[in-house]
């Protein structure tokens, strides 16, 4: 499948106006990464429906069309944004905990874990019973069956995954539940009367509010591709909650930073209060976790009539893994990529994808489910809910098809993206970043913010 097919299958999904696919081009092709995955045709078609639909909305507001032209290779650099991030050109950013990896189980198989955050490090030394020593976990793991472990460390709500075969994954209940479901959901949850994308002349978004509640990679990324289109995006963390602190930095361009303890009433009104003002509320906590805090999505229609929600997850907000832990690697392991790449390099221990193309990709249909929304929001008017999940990002990757030999292409490298980087001074330091992988004739996307750190600005919308 081309990037401008794979493009138009998500306009179409998302019912938005055929005529706009002729302002779109598309240049490269794959394999652009060492995978045997359409990995670059991923980050194209993502990232040019995100911004194709930026300029819809731009359109809706002006009368006035423009171009969007996507390079794949701008694409796939913002795809390991994570990776080439530099801070007073110091060294790579390092994401990963001492324990997170790979490790042989007693019946032969691989499991991974995922201990970035220590309480889930903690946890898993519990269950294994073991020191906070790689070789320990080692030792550990290799007395447990991997099956058994996978399930055991899941029943805890810790983070890991077994090594499958696709032919394994599908048959587990949860990969039916995926199966079930289209790419992306886009779902009228209320009614209110028809309201312009924003307002002014000067950027797609501008005017428009974002609640940011999201941490990590997907739900920052769709805040911030919002951002850089002029939407007033507000990230709001729990102040007790754990971050990897280079991807604070790196999915913070362009927002503002509060804290809001949703663990007390009075945390409760303020984010209420905030939602009630916003026009795109984007979370990825647990299916179920906000609905219990009262903040579900037909909840805030009510609350503010003609929101736009969009719900990020790991496994899909249906069957039995809906509430597991899941990062894009996780899910990678999990659904049988991994061991796809695995087998393709004949490596000896498992490999994933040369990105976390599930995360950005999962990212980009998100900020393009919530354009696409407040698009419909501007014409029939409405509340909307958008759903999207890492496994359902997966498994449209898997249907793209496989390159014969593509994990023998050359790494992309550092020095190799030079042009696709920007830098901007903030309150640490100098940050080198990607720069925005789109090009828009009229409205050029840009972050109009530094990144702050947790908790600079208060929990109020701007005038």
């Amino acid at each position: 499948m081309t990037p401008l097919i794979a493009l138009e299958h998500l306009w179409s999904l998302a019912e938005c106006d055929p005529a706009a696919l002729d302002s779109i081009a598309i240049d490269g092709d794959d394999p652009g990464l060492p995978s045997l995955y359409r990995v670059g045709t991923l980050a194209s078609a993502t990232i040019g429906a995100m911004a194709l639909a930026a300029a819809e909305c731009f359109r809706s507001r002006t009368g006035r069309r423009q171009r969007v032209d996507i390079s794949m290779r701008r694409a796939l650099a913002a795809f390991r944004s994570e990776r080439y991030l530099r801070v007073n050109d110091g060294p790579a950013p390092e994401l990963r905990g001492p324990l997170t990896g790979f490790y042989e189980t007693r019946d032969g198989r691989w499991i991974q874990l995922h201990t970035n955050f220590e309480h889930h490090r903690d946890g898993v030394l519990k269950v294994l019973g073991c020191a906070n020593d790689r070789q320990a976990v080692a030792e550990a793991i290799r007395g447990w069956n991997g099956a058994a472990l996978d399930q055991t460390l899941g029943d805890a709500g810790l983070c890991a995954a077994l090594i499958r075969a696709p032919r394994e994954w599908a048959a587990l209940e949860q990969a039916a539940a995926i199966a079930g479901l289209p790419l992306f959901q886009i779902e009228r949850i209320g009614d209110a009367p028809p309201e312009p994308v924003g307002s002014g002349s000067e950027r797609p978004l501008s005017g428009a509010r974002v609640l940011d509640l999201s941490r990590i990679i997907a739900g920052p990324v769709a805040g911030r591709a919002l951002a850089q289109h002029g939407a007033q995006v507000l990230l709001v963390n729990g102040p007790h909650l754990p971050n990897i602190a280079p991807l604070v930095i790196d999915n913070g361009r362009g927002k503002r930073s509060a804290t809001v303890d949703l663990r007390h009433a009075d945390g409760c009104a303020t984010l209420r209060a905030l939602a009630a003002g916003a026009d795109v509320f984007l979370q990825s906590y647990r299916p179920g976790a906000l609905a219990a805090r009262g903040f579900a999505p037909e909840e805030l229609a009510r609350v503010r009539p003609g929101i736009v929600y969009v719900s990020i997850c790991a496994y899909g907000h249906t069957g039995p893994w809906a509430n597991r832990r899941g990062f894009d690697s996780l899910v990678q392991s999990a659904s049988g990529i991994a061991w796809n790449e695995t087998q393709a390099a004949q490596a000896a221990s498992p490999r994933h994808l040369p990105c976390q193309a599930l995360d950005h990709a999962t990212g980009y249909l998100a900020a393009f489910g919530a354009m696409a929304a407040l698009a419909r929001r501007a014409t029939e008017g409405g509340s909307w809910h958008v759903r999207v999940s890492l496994a359902q990002t997966g498994r449209w990757l898997q249907s793209l098809g496989q390159i014969e030999g593509g994990q023998r292409v050359p790494d992309v490298m550092f020095d190799d993206v030079r042009d696709c980087l920007e830098t901007v001074e903030s309150p640490f330091g100098k940050v080198l970043g990607t720069s925005p992988a789109e090009r828009l004739s009229e409205t050029p996307s840009c972050f109009g913010r530094p990144p702050v750190p947790i908790g600079t600005d208060e929990a109020r919308w701007l005038a």
